[in-house]
């Protein structure tokens, strides 16, 4: 992909992501009260940093949505270490008219599962929040999803119980993925896929197929 297909994320507002990836108006408008609920509760929580919120559209719900385009036939998904929602909710908003579509929000902090749980409830989504370490719990699924959760290489070992279950690894990762992907694979036996992200220049997304350790 060319540089000049890429957005500037910190330009984009809510009707340049809906062209951008054909959201409807029902899925904009769950993206917009998500936001609210978001900028609300991060008021207490500290969930992201304030910029973060300025570039809602493009730093955050693009940067989740395009993961989509790389699993299209995808119904279950898993996001460890959800966080703030980033990407289990927005995947959860865009694939709620979807039957059989389920996304689970793997989060140790029982704070941010309290967040995760009150949007989903208030969005009526098809998520179930689980407050556990990822590595502790067995889910089977078709996709199995993290984004600034940790370098590749512990981030594999968190993974490694849905991959081994049938799950492909869509990893979103930054402008040290390479370096990260060489220090894996001291620990792991894996075959990766890098695709450019759509949301930032230097972004990758991983997709990891075939986990095994060394």
């Amino acid at each position: 992909m060319s540089a000049a297909a890429l957005l500037e994320p910190a330009a984009m507002e809510a009707a340049e992501f809906a062209d951008h990836v054909g959201a409807t108006e029902a899925q904009v408008a769950d993206l917009v009260r998500y936001r609210a609920l978001l900028a609300d509760w991060n008021q207490r929580l500290n969930l992201v940093a304030p910029a973060g919120l300025a570039d809602f559209w493009g730093r955050h719900v693009l940067d989740s949505a395009q993961l989509l385009g790389l699993a299209p036939a995808a119904r279950t998904w898993v996001d460890i270490g959800a966080g703030a929602g980033f990407p289990g909710i927005v995947l959860a908003i865009l694939l709620k008219s979807r039957p059989g579509a389920r996304v689970h929000l793997v989060e140790s902090l029982a704070k941010k599962c309290r967040f995760l749980s009150g949007a989903a409830e208030a969005l009526d989504l098809p998520v179930e929040v689980h407050n556990v370490r990822a590595e502790d719990l067995s889910l089977t699924a078709d996709v199995v999803t993290a984004r600034a959760v940790a370098p590749l290489d512990r981030l594999l070992g968190y993974a490694r119980p849905y991959l081994a279950r049938g799950a492909v690894g869509l990893f979103l990762k930054g402008r040290t993925a390479e370096d990260e992907i060489a220090a894996a694979r001291r620990r792991w036996r894996f075959d990766v896929t890098v695709t450019p992200s759509r949301s930032d220049p230097a972004g990758r997304i991983l997709k990891v197929e075939r986990l095994a350790r060394r």
